[in-house]
């Protein structure tokens, strides 16, 4: 089954609930209002069954692999289970590892320090900074944005057949853009790889938290993601996949945890057997709290029926970009048409706005939070705005002014904890502004439009 043309299960399930749910900010208008957090791509809130789960284990809390106590003992054996529970999460091989890391960009910096000599990589411009970049140490090959699916899968293939055939090759791919949220042809662009003799790894970041991944299925060859986008709190990610090449890498870290025996030589120096299995590349003391708070989150998305999850997903989607619609003076941004599928993340710009004056009103008189900037990919936001690769704007960190044309976008992104107000919010609130303007005056601070709390409101 391809990610691009998964069905939805009809039914649909109500939201799940997440931390900080209640919490309410004030308004620079007055009064106060419960926080609308649209910001998912970015971080999603963790469940609430993710936290009682840690604060739970949290009085047993001990070292992991290292201790003879009870405490220790317990420790290792959750942190294991959780890496069995991310394996069957994953739909993992039997055969394949699951390494615990920081996050998604950990995870294929790992993968990047793990690659054979003379490896070639390729990799689409559309990606994320985290899977854009880590290939420092290889032949890269960077792929223009395609328009189509279709045409992401022929201008690999174009590609791959003008290679070395007799080298390593990888294939770096996404499997939701945290841009646009379009969903990327995975199965077929797996399928292009190994039949050149590639392998190809998964950054699913913005894929796992909004739709099942099946490592099997897909044919993939790793996949790579964050806990704190799949609704557990930060500190901790994924790589899971094939061992061969880990394995006969050297340690990405080096340190205990990582080294079986360790001996010193009659010449002075030291001999080391590192592990072989995934603890190869976990030295250091583990965060077994990240650990165990992903399986949890794996464990809640799998019971709460993700097919549900997704449904209601997909109802969401469709009224944030029909109300966008009815905005003449919004633009969604989009690689592949209006009628790719994708997940709760869009991305867009408001004719005669700045992007960051937009957000910042958004937070300041309505109580949401989404996020304006480039999202750490820069190459792929300026082709969408059809700005020239050196324009000025850095992620974050607009230049222009409120009420000048900027060359960021504004990004609003959801998922299985997000109410239905909320997403009812937004598009009154972007409505409001695009017709009747910001009620307070905004400048720019540090890189940052904020409301000028010296100013009285607009009138």
């Amino acid at each position: 089954m391809s990610v691009a043309t998964a069905a939805l299960d009809p039914s649909v399930c109500a939201p799940l609930p997440v931390l900080g749910q209640d919490v309410t900010v004030p308004l620079v208008t007055g009064g106060e209002v419960t926080y609308a957090a649209l910001d998912y791509a970015a971080s999603a809130p963790a469940l609430q069954r993710v936290w009682d789960d840690v604060a739970a284990y949290a009085p047993y809390y001990g070292s992991v692999h290292r201790g003879a106590g009870y405490l220790s003992q317990l420790s290792t054996d959750l942190f294991e289970n959780s890496r069995r529970t991310v394996a069957e999460f994953l739909g993992c091989r039997p055969e394949d590892q699951v390494v615990f890391t920081r996050s998604t960009t950990d995870s294929l910096n790992l993968l990047a320090a793990a690659i054979p000599a003379n490896c070639q990589v390729f990799v689409y411009e559309t990606e994320h900074h985290a899977s854009l970049l880590p290939w420092r140490d290889a032949e890269v090959t960077y792929l223009n944005a395609p328009r189509t699916p279709g045409q992401a899968v022929e201008a690999l293939e174009r590609a791959l057949a003008d290679r070395d055939p007799y080298g390593p090759a990888l294939v770096c791919v996404t499997g939701a853009s945290n841009v646009t949220g379009e969903l990327w042809p995975v199965r077929e662009l797996a399928a292009a790889a190994h039949a050149h003799g590639a392998r190809i790894v998964l950054d699913a970041a913005q894929l796992a938290p909004h739709h099942p991944v099946d490592i099997a299925e897909l044919d993939v060859d790793w996949v790579a993601f964050s806990g704190h986008k799949l609704y557990a709190p930060f500190g901790s990610g994924v790589l899971a996949g094939r061992a061969d090449w880990l394995q006969a890498a050297e340690p990405y870290l080096a340190g205990g945890g990582a080294s079986r025996k360790v001996a010193r030589r009659a010449d002075g120096g030291v001999d080391v057997d590192w592990h072989t299995t995934a603890a190869r590349h976990e030295a250091g003391s583990p965060n077994v709290i990240g650990v165990y708070s992903i399986a949890s989150a794996c464990k809640a998305l799998t019971e709460a029926g993700f097919d549900n999850l997704v449904a209601r997903e997909q109802e969401l989607v469709s009224r944030v970009r029909e109300g966008l619609a009815e905005v003449p003076e919004v633009q969604v941004l989009s690689l592949f048409g209006d009628d790719a599928p994708r997940v709760g993340v869009i991305s867009f710009v408001v004719r005669g706005w700045n992007s960051s004056h937009f957000a910042a009103a958004l937070s300041a008189e309505y109580g949401i939070g989404v996020r304006d900037g480039l999202f750490c990919a820069h190459p792929l936001v300026r082709t969408l705005l059809g700005s020239d690769p050196q324009d000025p704007g850095e992620c974050g960190a607009p230049e222009a002014e409120p009420g000048e044309r900027s060359l960021n976008a504004i990004r609003v992104s959801f998922g299985a904890g997000t109410p239905d107000e909320h997403i009812d919010r937004f598009l009154r609130a972007v409505t409001e502004l695009v017709r009747e303007g910001a009620q307070w005056k905004y400048r720019t601070e540090d890189g940052r439009c904020v409301p000028d709390r010296g100013e009285a409101p607009q009138v």
